[in-house]
């Protein structure tokens, strides 16, 4: 790893993490921060052989841990998604297209943040199925995109490129000792890294903010080489060994 020209928030994550999702306020409220780059790493919770089609297994499952998002951070649930998207045995979860979309976005505009974060509400209010082709046309549409673009980079990172996204992202990952999504990591120039704690912070993006701009002007603290973060327990998105 080597370190950034600017100071870098390294934010893991994937699109289909309810964590994540918990966590988009924060994200948000990073970019507010003067002089801090946002680098986004998505590391494939739900692709390749984790890809898997919806079933009562998995609405059970997952419910729990949405209501308890909701509570935690404030962040809204539709009906459309539980009583519509978690009851549709013929959709598909995977975590690839909508990273490539993401990828494609940032790489065409420089909006990977905004897509991501009209994925996550399409996915968690909408109830839309976030890993077909259409959907993400259109919801890049929807945030002004330009959609036939749009479509011809997705295609271009099809394949090998995203997987090899997925593979540096999972690297990442391992190399600053986190153990699933979300895990953000602050890397200042020849200072090193240090993971960052969000738990005291899901629905308090203002203090969130402030916290990230304290960290600025002081000197830096030793990493633990851990993700402590609250989002990554018992109550977040681990990744499978």
């Amino acid at each position: 790893m080597s370190n950034a020209a600017a100071p870098t928030l390294h934010y893991i994550y994937d699109p289909l993490c309810g964590w994540c999702y918990a966590a988009a306020s924060l994200v948000e409220a990073a970019r507010s921060v003067p002089g801090l780059v946002i680098a986004m790493h998505a590391g494939g919770m739900l692709s390749g052989a984790n890809a898997r089609r919806i079933d009562a297994r998995w609405r059970d499952y997952v419910m729990p841990h949405d209501r308890r998002i909701a509570q935690v951070s404030g962040q809204p649930f539709g009906d459309a998604y539980f009583d519509g998207l978690l009851r549709d045995t013929t959709a598909v979860m995977d975590s690839t297209p909508p990273i490539a979309a993401v990828l494609a976005a940032q790489q065409s505009s420089g909006r990977g943040l905004d897509l991501l974060h009209r994925l996550q509400r399409a996915h968690y209010v909408e109830g839309r199925r976030i890993a077909d082709a259409d959907t993400l046309q259109a919801l890049a549409a929807e945030i002004g995109l330009d959609g036939d673009a749009f479509a011809a980079t997705m295609r271009q990172l099809e394949g090998e490129p995203v997987a090899r996204h997925i593979e540096e992202s999972r690297r990442l990952l391992s190399a600053v000792g986190g153990h699933g999504f979300p895990t953000f990591a602050l890397e200042r120039p020849g200072q090193g890294w240090t993971v960052l704690d969000i738990g005291p912070y899901l629905g308090r993006p203002a203090a969130w903010r402030d916290h990230l701009a304290s960290l600025l002007a002081s000197a830096p603290a030793p990493s633990t080489g851990s993700a402590t973060s609250a989002a990554c327990g018992p109550d977040g998105c681990a990744v499978d060994p």
